[in-house]
């Protein structure tokens, strides 16, 4: 069943470190859930037992999770000259939080100056156009513009700008109401902030071209392939494998056991929102290194019997809880995208989780929300235009009337040994190419190389809601 994927990455070496990029998954379980999947130490120990009895292979590299954080990480890796498997419990790549998101290259404005989210967002933004135009990947740089549309709105639309110069961003220019109508005649507004760096980008086929580069350098895709879990034994990471369909299948009522344990040198958990479930999960993992866990649900709407856009650029409002506010996307093609909202809900168990069992229906009545806060900004929008379209699950790592928090990097320890925790949460697809560009060569290169020669075995946990907008 897994082996044959397996066979080509066969390694006779110890397994030294395990980086962990992810996002936040439920902020809450509720007690029933919690009592019939989430493993107490107890449990934990009996399914490493379990896993000490079922067939094992080794492997140099193992990235579990194809989303476009995945897909980059494991062609950088490729491109290293590292043999790399990617296991994913989908069909496909990309079937999670890659594909419900705005799509859309964010300039990098909202962050606090000097800020990881800045830094790297700005260069990501950079990285990301190179790639794109290199590899022929539909994508083009529109601009945004980000409006207020009552004057008690003005400073804040200040602050933004005074941000984003400060992180960097070029071209911003504040403009009048006039002459944003100029730009975009259904647009009502008092004051605007040009970003003519921001852009959009087809998700989809950015995946396409990662994988096809990972995969012409030796990179193995096992998909319908889930890890259910992990312990350690001496120096080596046991991951505890089993095809999708024995937990589509599973009733709850016994204890999960692996199919295989793989052995690797070194795992990227980019599960994304499943990746707190994982990692809870791996036997031994210290609890302070998984961050606390909230997900904002966000629904967008289409314009129904349209032809021709009525904006050019993005048109975002001023920031709300959680979110950048119901905004205007459009695709390559045209298409015009509202959304997201922001709604907090609560988590699901663990294989629910593993298995991407969320909620993504999109009710029709919920544009009724969505009217008012369009015709701030869009006056002219008719009664019965929206159509529902789809839905995303948005990972954080803070949560409702919580200010929005950088990254984290912190260093706990995993029983006797010392491990490195570098946690990383960020918006939009820019941090993709940055993490994969920066993160994981400063990680192999910089400092925190340095202080894992001195540990015998190293955990580096990047934590990122990358692909979606926030």
């Amino acid at each position: 069943m897994l082996k044959h994927g397996f066979e080509c990455l066969v390694r006779n070496r110890n397994s030294k470190d395990i980086i962990t990029l992810s996002s936040s998954s439920s902020r809450r379980r509720c007690i029933a859930l919690r009592n019939l999947c989430s493993k107490t130490q107890t449990q934990k120990e009996a399914a490493t037992s379990t896993a000490r009895t079922v067939p094992r292979e080794r492997a140099e590299c193992v990235v579990i999770g194809a989303g476009v954080v995945g897909v980059a990480v494991a062609r950088e890796l490729a491109l290293r000259g590292k043999q790399v498997l990617v296991l994913d419990s989908a069909p496909t790549f990309g079937t999670g939080t890659s594909s419900r998101n705005s799509e859309v290259i964010h300039a990098g404005i909202y962050y606090p100056p000097n800020s990881l989210k800045a830094i790297l967002c700005v260069r990501g933004r950079e990285m990301l156009y190179k790639y794109c135009y290199e590899h022929d990947i539909p994508h083009k740089q529109i601009g945004k513009l980000i409006v207020a549309t009552r004057t008690s709105e003005i400073p804040k639309l200040i602050d933004i700008m005074n941000r984003g110069i400060q992180n960097g961003v070029d071209g911003l220019r504040m403009i009048e109401g006039s002459e944003a109508k100029r730009m975009e005649p259904e647009l009502q507004c008092v004051k605007a902030l040009l970003s003519p760096v921001s852009g959009i980008v087809d998700t989809h086929s950015l995946m396409l071209s990662l994988v096809g580069e990972a995969e012409n350098h030796r990179t193995t895709f096992s998909y319908n392939t889930t890890v259910i879990g992990a312990h350690l034994e001496g120096n080596n990471i046991c991951l505890h494998v089993s095809e999708t369909k024995h937990l589509e299948e599973w009733n709850g009522r016994c204890l999960l056991h692996p199919e295989l344990v793989l052995i690797p040198e070194l795992v990227v958990n980019s599960t994304g929102l499943s990746a707190l479930a994982l990692a809870k999960r791996f036997d031994g993992l210290h609890s302070g290194v998984v961050p606390s866990e909230y997900y904002a649900r966000g629904c967008y709407f289409t314009l129904s019997n349209t032809r021709i856009s009525p904006f050019k650029h993005l048109i975002y409002p001023i920031p709300e809880d959680g979110g950048l506010g119901v905004h205007v996307t459009l695709d390559l093609d045209g298409q015009v995208k509202f959304g997201p909202d922001v709604e907090w809900i609560e988590g699901i168990d663990d294989i629910s989780n593993f298995l991407n069992r969320f909620d993504y229906s999109v009710c029709a009545n919920r544009a009724k929300r969505f009217y008012p806060e369009i015709r701030k900004y869009y006056p002219n929008l008719k009664d019965g235009s929206l159509e529902p379209g789809y839905a995303g699950i948005r990972p954080k790592l803070s949560g409702p009337r919580q200010s929005p928090v950088d990254f984290l990097i912190q260093v706990p320890y995993y029983r006797n040994t010392r491990e490195i925790a570098v946690e990383i949460y960020g918006e939009g697809l820019n941090f993709v190419t940055v993490m994969v560009g920066g993160c994981i060569r400063l990680g192999r290169e910089g400092d925190w190389t340095n202080l894992a020669r001195e540990a015998d075995w190293t955990c580096l946990d990047i934590w990122s809601s990358c692909g979606a907008s926030v």
